[in-house]
């Protein structure tokens, strides 16, 4: 069937963004708003620090235009992701944009000018205001930076600098998205169908090892096509990179990524570094799956398909959401509560639709609901995809719920941790009410490549951001060739020689988004291995720890991530929790050997 267009999805089955405007209009009258609140902040231009009243009363007046521009950024956002072919609101999302980096160019004197005087001195006036008192954590997080922050006039030139950036981004998310024609492909029954983004892994998994390989080729052989428009937005994206750790005084910007977090370069290290330990039990993996399909040769298109026979189950919305709720009862009463308000206070944007971004996310701010993103399909992904993305929103809005807006945001190393806690319980429900041993199999091998995806790829998509930036710092050319041939190498590394590393894999890098958020990618690996040692202890019965765990997701940003995870019990800075995440992994695939 073709994919319908927006106007055919039904209302119910569609996010409510009344909830953030009633309409366009009413985001329209906002911007009037917007101008006073900006003005005001303005105004303390050079009084920020006078004393503890001037202090309070400029963080009260930014925050109230902080929450009002985050709103209305993400109402224009939300309203084109629905619709990239659509050009009003293509045209709202680049107003907002263009209105969003002039008012951060405009406020640029902030951090230069808060950071003028002695730490010891705004600690003072802290320790002499309690209203100030909510504040300490934010000041001390800023004065982190005092020794990556330039002059007033130097600040407001990178600023517009900044303003520039982005080009890559946004030249992918056009070509990925509005633009992207796979073309077609026949499926099982022989019928000519279109091949998208959002339908690709589901013909990947496809039983008829022909119709994988038509997606497998039809996927790359498009991106192999424009591999040289892709190399060249994100050699762009690396060189901001570069110039943004340069003027800051990083020694890189990798160093610069992990510092807002407070991570070690050594946690970055430390993965990769394990995962590469571990690859003998991918290999292992590797050739367990080629006995059990029964290949003499395996190739990069026959891993996403299950290994039992028969047509994987079809599971519609309402039977998936019926699963997610079973699955996450261990969480709690409670939990289980707020989770219903995703549904009846519609959060979720739920089928695809002709110029539907792809994908799924989680995106909220303080003054919305925790929206999700899908494209839901009728799958057993789908269903696993909808527990991680609720997840996320059930995270921001335990956040929201019990910090205050200056610390509701949890750090971004954190942000992987609920989605795979919520990803680890549905895989154990579904396994242990597995009806056969042909379903113990399907979601044990779910479970074995929830980590090959996620600690093993997204580690090698870690790597490969290291290696390419890497390149760049000793002058090697980007080309479309370099990033192949690095990629491929990696590829090889990673599957071993069970597999073919099929020529086309070598232009893989080229459709993956999360490469223009530069350095992300190795949070999926690491917050894995934390929701395997949290949700294990879940599946025991520990209250203790999961009463641990939600107060993990009501803490915000209240501290450094990695001491609000050593709180739940994970210590990231050492190796054991990858250690500890490939001992189940081997111990799964043991098992699964047994069973096979």
């Amino acid at each position: 069937m073709d994919t319908p267009k927006r106007e055919e999805i039904k209302i119910e089955d569609q996010w409510d963004l009344s909830a953030l405007y009633a309409s366009i209009t009413e985001y329209e009258k906002d911007f009037s708003e917007l101008d006073a609140l900006t003005n005001e902040v303005l105004s303390y231009e050079g009084h920020i620090m006078d004393n503890s009243d001037s202090l309070y009363n400029f963080y009260v007046a930014y925050e109230k235009l902080s929450r009002l521009s985050l709103k209305m950024y993400m109402y224009a956002h939300l309203l084109c992701d629905t619709d990239t072919t659509n050009s009003k609101y293509q045209e709202i999302k680049m107003h907002f944009e263009k209105v969003y980096d002039d008012i951060s160019s405009k406020l640029s004197f902030i951090g230069a000018e808060m950071l003028e005087p002695p730490y010891e001195k705004v600690i003072e006036m802290v320790e002499e205001d309690e209203r100030l008192k909510p504040y300490r954590f934010d000041l001390e997080k800023m004065y982190r930076y005092k020794d990556h922050t330039l002059s007033k006039e130097l600040e407001e030139v990178i600023a517009k600098a900044t303003n520039a950036f982005g080009t890559g981004d946004d030249v992918f998310y056009n070509f990925d998205n509005a633009d992207i024609d796979l073309g077609t492909i026949t499926d099982e029954n022989g019928q000519e169908v279109e091949l998208t983004n959002s339908n690709y892994i589901k013909y990947m998994g496809s039983k008829d090892r022909n119709v994988r390989m038509m997606a497998f080729k039809g996927m790359f052989n498009y991106f192999k096509k424009f591999k040289n428009t892709i190399a060249a937005a994100l050699k762009g994206n690396i060189k901001e990179n570069f110039f943004m750790s340069d003027v800051r005084h990083f020694k890189s910007p990798l160093e610069e990524s992990l510092y807002a977090d407070n991570i070690d370069l050594s946690v970055y290290h430390n993965l990769i570094e394990a995962v590469h330990n571990g690859l003998p039990l991918m290999y292992e993996y590797m050739a367990l799956r080629k006995k059990a399909l029964n290949l003499d040769e395996m190739h990069m298109y026959d891993i996403y398909v299950d290994l039992v026979k028969g047509d994987s189950k079809n599971i519609p919305f309402d039977e998936g959401k019926k699963i997610v709720f079973e699955a996450l009862k261990p969480l709690g009463e409670q939990y289980i509560e707020d989770l219903h308000k995703a549904f009846t206070e519609r959060w979720i944007d739920i089928y695809p639709n002709k110029g539907k971004k792809s994908g799924a996310y989680s995106w909220g701010c303080y003054d919305s609901y925790p929206y999700l993103l899908l494209n839901y399909d009728n799958t057993v992904d789908a269903v696993s995809t909808m527990a991680h993305e609720l997840g996320h929103s059930m995270h921001s809005y335990y956040s929201n719920q019990h910090q205050a807006y200056i610390n509701h945001e949890y750090p971004i190393f954190l942000a992987e941790i609920a989605s795979t806690v919520n990803e680890v319980l549905l895989n154990d429900y579904l396994y242990k009410h597995a009806d056969s041993k042909e379903e113990k199999i399907f979601y044990l091998t779910e479970f074995i490549d929830k980590v090959r995806t996620t600690i093993y790829r997204q580690t090698m998509f870690a790597e490969f951001e290291m290696l390419m930036h890497d390149k760049y710092s000793n002058n090697e050319p980007l080309t479309a060739d370099n990033f192949s041939a690095t990629y491929y190498e990696l590829n090889k590394l990673y599957y071993g020689d069970n597999i073919v590393s099929d020529d086309d894999i070598r232009y893989e890098w080229a459709r993956i988004p999360h490469f223009y958020t530069s350095f992300y990618v190795y949070k999926y690996a690491t917050g894995l291995a934390s929701a395997l040692a949290i949700a294990g202890e879940i599946l025991k019965g520990n209250t203790k720890a999961r009463d641990a765990y939600l107060e993990l997701l009501s803490s915000g940003g209240s501290d450094y991530p990695l001491e609000l995870l050593k709180r739940a019990g994970v210590d990231m800075q050492t190796k054991e929790p990858i250690e500890k995440a490939l001992i189940m992994f081997k111990d799964k695939l043991k098992e699964l050997e047994e069973l096979i």
